[in-house]
């Protein structure tokens, strides 16, 4: 299975895919960017900035799985200004705004890379309505305090919060 393919493998049934950060930027993110072969093509290939995150569900949803409550995709990092360094993070309804600040992901004590929390805002800034999908962005960086590294391709992670839906998604099935 190659990850450029725009097949998708099925999962056999009771698969759970919830890599931990390590994880989603040692062996996933990691191969990605080095173009490398990943052996369960579980994480597609999307453009963040030209889909809206309630469409991203679909897109992204693990052919066989049972219900998700969370989505994975790869997205290529999409500049503000073509000589810039600042990331464009705008949508056709609205934006990724950053939270927090960025927290750095270490394995055996070595920094590997960071994780930066979005929460999506429907219109445009400033007067954007936050809504309740949160989003956490991966990239590879061997500097905490260094600026983002300009890797081509970034690990993303989808969910909702909203307490209805987690509801729906949670009750034990009887």
């Amino acid at each position: 299975m190659n990850t450029s393919s725009s097949t998708f493998c099925a999962v056999p049934p009771g698969f759970r895919f919830h890599p931990t950060d390590e994880e989603l930027v040692d062996y996933y993110l990691r191969k990605k960017v080095n173009s490398r072969r990943i052996d369960l093509d579980v994480i597609k290939d999307v453009d963040l900035y030209k889909i809206e995150p309630w469409d991203l569900q679909e897109l992204c949803r693990i052919i066989g799985s049972e219900e998700q409550s969370e989505w994975y995709f790869f997205s290529h990092k999409d500049k503000k200004y073509p000589t810039g360094t600042r990331t464009n993070r705008a949508t056709t309804a609205g934006f990724w705004k950053a939270t927090g600040r960025d927290k750095a992901i270490y394995t055996k004590n070595e920094l590997i890379g960071m994780r930066k929390t979005l929460v999506f805002y429907k219109g445009r800034a400033p007067n954007g309505q936050k809504s309740d999908w949160i989003m956490h962005e991966y990239r590879l960086e061997t500097d905490e305090n260094a600026a983002p590294q300009a890797s081509v391709f970034m690990c993303c992670f989808l969910f909702l919060t909203c307490f209805n839906f987690l509801c729906i998604i949670f009750l034990p099935r009887t």
